[in-house]
């Protein structure tokens, strides 16, 4: 999604957003400056372990819930960054080095688990209420999450440098960690020391990513196995498969293609909030906006100026219908209608903006502070319930001790100085779904799921249509699965169910 008068792409939760240079500015400071941590191998890892028991689908489960410290070093032998994993293990179970292992990682760059965590993952999670009238103003409650995998899974959830409790330490450089390379290769490292600590090598392994997190797992994927010309030498670590919520793994598309693969999801939420043709369903618009643009779209676009003017009043009329917008709208943005410009048009009328990482949700269109995160009236919205949730509960019921802030979101301290290859801070489009492809040629057994929401205005219905279409990943080891929400398909008690319940079955397969 591109914002008008910003100027680089950034993602949160795994969410695409644009931050303007000036609050790139405001965000940068000392938030994930070096920790104080003994940098040396003398200080001991810490540990925070609690014994506990949930109800997951009417049995009673017990389970051991750990926060713990893992280290990264440098050649030297120097520590450079203190990485803390959530797990939750079943204890009732006689010991199976096959039980199922779920790695978890949210996205940002620069986001923790927290949101994975409280949402879908933990035996405990935050109660929202209303899918999309979340609850706002503390007190937030916690509830038994009768949708966790654990009881066909153990979790393991990694919050990487700079976001949650992880740091970097005194050793430890921005450019080790804060980078699509440095990043994916830090992962695999926590992910191949947890393996170690817990005997675990034979247990069927899954990596759970979101947003960016997912283009996290596809570098993860292909680097986990090794390879000379990749790692230097052969783990032989293969995963079984690999979920991805709101797929990312290409950034940065633009111009028609970025007005083609939105199409989807803007006739689906247009349908959603009652601007669709009478009796749609918004499953049946997204499908309506895909062989639109097979059979007329993509030849107006190509034609452009050159299209005769009655076919275009033609498309346009089918763009309006499509989008819920007035054909004059259509016909001022040139037949082209953006993710942005739909957010903040489609309820116009009303004086509303949809958000755009969930189009379910609402606000007023007057007195936006212009942020396009804290005032998009999604993340705006469910935000602070998922950051109040998860630090009493980390405090209260994990145990945890430690006396440094758990950061949910570093915007300037990581976000804003990614390296996507081009050098800290610099964007330009990526595209991994190759090297997901290139994972799956090397592990023929390996299957991957993709979850996406119908009013997902980031990484949108249309993006993953696209990118499977385009990269070699086998079309017959992927599952898709499509849920009437948005970004975090999580969020709202029926689509998390439905979304757990997938991910239980790709699982158990």
């Amino acid at each position: 999604m591109f914002i008008k008068g910003c100027a680089k792409v950034c993602l949160t939760l795994g969410m695409m957003v644009l931050m303007a240079p000036s609050a790139q500015a405001e965000q940068a400071g000392p938030v994930n400056a070096a920790s104080d941590v003994d940098t040396t191998a003398s200080a001991p890892p810490r540990r925070f372990v609690t014994d506990r028991v949930a109800t997951i689908k009417g049995k009673r489960v017990r389970y051991r819930a750990a926060v713990e410290e893992f280290f990264l070093g440098d050649e030297a032998g120097h520590r450079t960054a203190s990485i803390f994993v959530t797990s939750y293990r079943r204890t009732d179970l006689p010991k199976d080095a096959a039980r199922p292992l779920i790695f978890a990682f949210n996205g940002g760059p620069g986001a923790a688990s927290l949101w994975l965590n409280m949402g879908l993952l933990s035996p405990r999670r935050v109660d929202l209420g209303e899918a999309d009238k979340p609850q706002t103003n503390p007190p937030f409650r916690l509830v038994d999450n009768d949708d966790t995998p654990l009881d066909v899974a153990d979790i393991v959830m990694i919050d990487p440098a700079g976001t949650g409790f992880s740091r970097l330490l005194r050793d430890g450089k921005p450019e080790q960690f804060y980078g699509l390379q440095a990043d994916a290769r830090a992962t695999v490292a926590i992910i191949q020391q947890w393996v170690r600590a817990n005997a675990a090598w034979n247990a069927p392994k899954f990596l759970l990513s979101e947003s960016y997190g997912t283009i996290r797992a596809a570098l993860v994927a292909k680097l986990l196995a090794g390879g000379p010309t990749m790692t230097g030498a052969m783990e032989g670590m293969t995963l079984n498969g690999v979920i991805m919520i709101g797929q990312g793994m290409a950034l940065g598309a633009s111009g028609d293609q970025a007005v083609l693969t939105s199409l989807p999801t803007l006739a689906a939420t247009a349908c959603f909030h009652g601007k669709g043709p009478g009796g749609c369903t918004p499953q049946g618009q997204a499908e309506k906006a895909r062989r639109f643009i097979e059979e007329r779209y993509l030849r107006a676009l190509w034609l452009g100026s050159d299209l005769p003017p009655t076919e275009r009043d033609a498309i346009a009329s089918s763009l309006a219908t499509l989008t819920g917008l007035p054909k004059s709208t259509v016909l001022d943005h040139d037949l082209r209608i953006s993710a942005g410009d739909f957010s903040r048009e489609l309820l116009k009328s009303q004086g509303l903006q949809i958000g755009s990482y969930d189009a379910r949700y609402t606000l007023p269109l007057a007195a936006s502070g212009g942020d396009p995160v804290a005032d998009d009236p999604a993340m705006g919205q469910y935000v602070p319930a998922f950051v109040a949730a998860y630090k009493g509960y980390a405090h209260d019921e994990l145990k945890v001790t430690l006396d440094i802030p758990y950061e949910p979101i570093a915007f300037g301290a990581i976000n804003a100085r990614w390296d996507y290859g081009y050098g800290p801070g610099v964007f330009a489009p990526i595209n991994v779904a190759p090297d997901m492809a290139t994972a799956m040629r090397r592990n023929p057994a390996m299957r991957l799921m993709i979850a996406e929401g119908y009013y997902d205005l980031v990484t949108t219905l249309g993006a993953a249509d696209y990118i499977l279409s385009h990269s070699g990943i086998p079309r017959d080891r992927t599952a898709m699965h499509y849920y009437p929400s948005g970004h975090m398909t999580y969020l709202g008690a029926r689509t998390r169910a439905m979304t757990a319940n997938d991910i239980r079955a790709f699982i158990s397969n």
